[in-house]
């Protein structure tokens, strides 16, 4: 990956929980930050590729990043995860929420287990995360939690509703989280990213036409990749975004 040229020096030895970290957007905020030198946890369930990166990044970086096998989708197990990250990683000061799937689906496909399911990934790990990690970070005088929206939901896209209203929440949490945790000097912000190109993404979802026509509504005419994600994510959970809460980060090339 290409790192960002700044070094944030206040995350060296600084503990950093990343949600969905094996692959995508999520394997470069795990790589960047442990080679920030912050003390990195991540949480995925897809084994192979989690280790495959713990491994991979164990002998090039201070500190270790540690794999926790985990399914989000079990809001009631998380407390308990967030618990064995601290233990491995001390003070948690750092959170990441990044899990998702964009999942397509027609309006008339949608059934009440399948809408369940979309927020059981997509927006409730998001609050049950944050709210096992804020004793954490009250006990270490603050920290900073980073939510993963999208600008899926401001692009009137008909195929992802119960995605679209995720991310939409993601964003409402985001504020609501930044009012209540302010005052144990804990920061809560959002990164809302335009079409970013994973392999994922290019499996299952994105042509060559499709991230060309997107490329070409954007101002700067660069496809997204994960590691554009990262320089955002490092600067908001830095003190150098110190005074800055409540607030959201569009990082599109400039389709909004």
């Amino acid at each position: 990956m290409a790192f960002p040229a700044a070094a944030f020096h206040d995350l060296q030895g600084r503990g950093v929980l990343i949600s969905g970290g094996g692959s995508g957007i999520g394997a470069a905020l795990v790589e960047a930050f442990a080679r920030q030198g912050a003390r990195v946890a991540f949480i995925d369930i897809a084994e192979a590729e989690s280790r495959a990166l713990a491994e991979r990044l164990a002998n090039d970086c201070a500190f270790a990043p540690v794999f926790l096998r985990a399914d989000l989708r079990d809001a009631r197990s998380l407390a308990g995860i967030v618990d064995q990250a601290a233990a491995a990683i001390g003070d948690i000061r750092v959170l990441v929420n990044n899990a998702a799937r964009d999942d397509r689906q027609r309006i008339e496909d949608v059934t009440p287990e399948s809408w369940d399911e979309n927020l059981s990934i997509n927006l409730r790990p998001v609050f049950f995360l944050a709210q096992a990690v804020a004793p954490h970070m009250k006990r270490a005088g603050g920290g900073s939690i980073v939510n993963f929206s999208s600008i899926a939901y401001l692009l009137n896209m008909g195929e992802i509703p119960a995605y679209a209203t995720a991310k939409a929440g993601i964003v409402g949490l985001t504020k609501s989280l930044a009012g209540r945790l302010g005052p144990d000097d804990i920061r809560v912000n959002a990164i809302l990213p335009g079409m970013v190109v994973t392999e994922r993404q290019k499996q299952l979802w994105l042509t060559d036409a499709a991230i060309a026509a997107m490329r070409d509504k954007q101002c700067l005419k660069h496809t997204l990749i994960a590691d554009d994600m990262v320089g955002p994510c490092l600067y908001l959970a830095s003190d150098c975004s110190a005074r800055m809460t409540a607030q959201t980060m569009i990082i599109d090339g400039g389709v909004l």
